[in-house]
């Protein structure tokens, strides 16, 4: 079975869609457009070799950096040192929206397109949930591979 070649990829309860990959924009970055099903989110991980931030379009985040908790709303910019542990949840009671940029972006985007399930190109509304556990070693291994350290347990995947 071929993979299916797609710009948008769901993991975690966050729906990714790639709006820039890094050869797009010459290895500089990598920008997704991140909506995130209520009480849902990245857990905490750390990757050096990518810098992080993010721009809160809609609803509200919490983040926490390096055990440091804050609350985003739209507008906010919030950037991650390279290399610290850091996750986000969305507080909202419905899906919220942000932007996410990954410098150079290599391994984002190796991460999310194989370690999240493809959806058709171009989607833009949450799956509906399944109840089903992610598989958290395939998750970890996955990370691994691509320069991601999961800090996860067996309760993600809301």
């Amino acid at each position: 079975m071929s993979a299916i070649q797609t710009d948008t990829y769901h993991l975690f309860g966050i729906l990714v869609r790639f709006i820039a990959r890094n050869p797009d924009t010459g290895g500089a970055f990598s920008l997704v457009e991140a909506t995130t099903a209520p009480g849902a989110g990245a857990p905490p991980n750390r990757h050096p070799a990518d810098d992080e931030s993010f721009y809160v379009l809609e609803g509200r985040y919490e983040f926490m950096i390096e055990g440091e908790k804050r609350v985003a709303t739209p507008g906010t910019f919030v950037k991650v040192p390279p290399g610290a542990v850091h996750a986000f949840t969305n507080i909202d009671d419905k899906p919220s929206r942000m932007l996410i940029i990954n410098m150079p972006g290599k391994v984002h985007d190796a991460f999310f397109s194989q370690a999240g399930d493809p959806m058709p190109p171009g989607t833009r509304e949450l799956p509906p949930q399944t109840g089903e556990p992610p598989d958290i070693q395939r998750l970890v291994d996955v990370g691994r591979r691509n320069g991601v350290e999961l800090f996860v347990a067996e309760s993600v995947g809301r």
